[in-house]
């Protein structure tokens, strides 16, 4: 059984029944409520993701991918990037609808509402369509939504998820009470919020999000170091 361990804002990692050990959005240098470093990864990761080039997502990718073995999965333009400018050469490039089946599971590229900008030195010529991400993994559905307003799109997720991680921080992205409309949308059996108490901006009672779920499906609110099994 895989899993889940959050690290803070819309970082997670999971870890497979064979120890494959895969991150998405490694924002953690300057994340106020991170609860570790990129060093903490350079012992060993296989697969990175991204949801989009926003600095509070991409964040650490670069130092860690320097230091580990990892494969790069993220959008085409930003594995374009990363080729061109980072000279990182182990990647795999999808987009918005493309699925691929990798050693570990099956990794889809959905649509998200956000901004397309890639932050970065040598980045002024590339953007992106953000994405969220749905991940099988020893048979689990994970959704990670990525930073993304509330879409009728997410109703083509019904039965398809399992879990949802969802961005309830508004302002930037959806807030809890659309959050709480985007799981009635998917039914998963379980919604993790993400995304939220960064920084004051984005300072939401995830409570709100609770409420707004409401029967729809079971909350499980993580601090930064906390798990669930998958």
């Amino acid at each position: 059984m895989a899993r889940l361990i959050f690290h803070g804002h819309s970082c997670f990692e999971f870890l497979t029944d064979d120890d494959t050990r895969i991150l998405i959005d490694p924002f953690l240098t300057g994340n106020p409520v991170a609860d570790v470093g990129p060093e903490f990864f350079k012992d060993g990761l296989d697969y990175l993701l991204l949801t989009h080039g926003h600095g509070d997502h991409i964040g650490d990718t670069w130092d860690i991918l320097d230091a580990t073995d990892a494969q790069l999965i993220a959008t085409y333009e930003i594995v374009s990037y990363a080729s061109d400018v980072k000279g990182v050469e182990n990647a795999h490039p999808m987009h918005i609808g493309g699925g691929f089946d990798f050693p570990f599971g099956r990794v889809k590229f959905t649509i998200a509402h956000h901004g397309g900008k890639v932050d970065g030195k040598g980045a002024e010529g590339y953007t992106t369509t953000p994405a969220g991400i749905v991940l099988t993994l020893d048979g689990t559905r994970v959704y990670h939504a990525g930073d993304t307003a509330l879409t009728k799109d997410m109703e083509l997720l019904r039965g398809e998820v399992d879990v949802a991680i969802v961005p309830i921080g508004d302002n930037f992205t959806m807030g809890p009470e659309d959050a709480g409309r985007a799981i009635e949308m998917i039914q998963p059996k379980i919604a993790i919020p993400m995304h939220c108490g960064t920084w004051e901006m984005i300072a939401v009672d995830p409570a709100r999000f609770v409420h707004a779920v409401g029967a729809a499906a079971e909350v499980e609110i993580l601090e930064p170091g906390g798990e669930l099994e998958l």
